[in-house]
């Protein structure tokens, strides 16, 4: 999608804190943090959601998972995923992406 937030992003048109990338994800530091480790990681291909998502694109998302919260040193101490789908569900871009959260003692309840 060419107007597409994310899309700008991974293409290098808009800059981006990039923390991780391989052939199927990109990955980046969120400008608004919610935690001292706060990165979307998003499919290179264009995906509205989660709902759109297919089998090697879910792999390739856990794998960056895997990747980024051992290189954030975030892997033992533990971390959030999370995916917003949606306008009642607070989805802000139209591209999938996940946000991992973590480097401190997150909440346990979300509003």
């Amino acid at each position: 999608m060419e107007n597409c937030l994310f899309c700008r992003i991974i293409a290098g048109e808009i800059p981006g804190d990039k923390v991780y990338e391989d052939d199927h994800v990109y990955a980046f530091r969120d400008i608004n943090p919610q935690a001292p480790v706060h990165v979307l990681i998003v499919p290179k291909k264009h995906l509205a959601n989660i709902l759109e998502c297919d089998a090697e694109t879910a792999a390739a998302l856990t794998d960056a998972i895997r990747a980024i919260a051992k290189q954030e040193g975030i892997d033992e101490s533990g971390f959030r995923v999370i995916s917003n789908c949606g306008a009642d569900g607070a989805q802000s871009v139209n591209h999938l992406h996940v946000h991992l959260l973590g480097g401190k003692k997150l909440a346990e309840r979300m509003a």
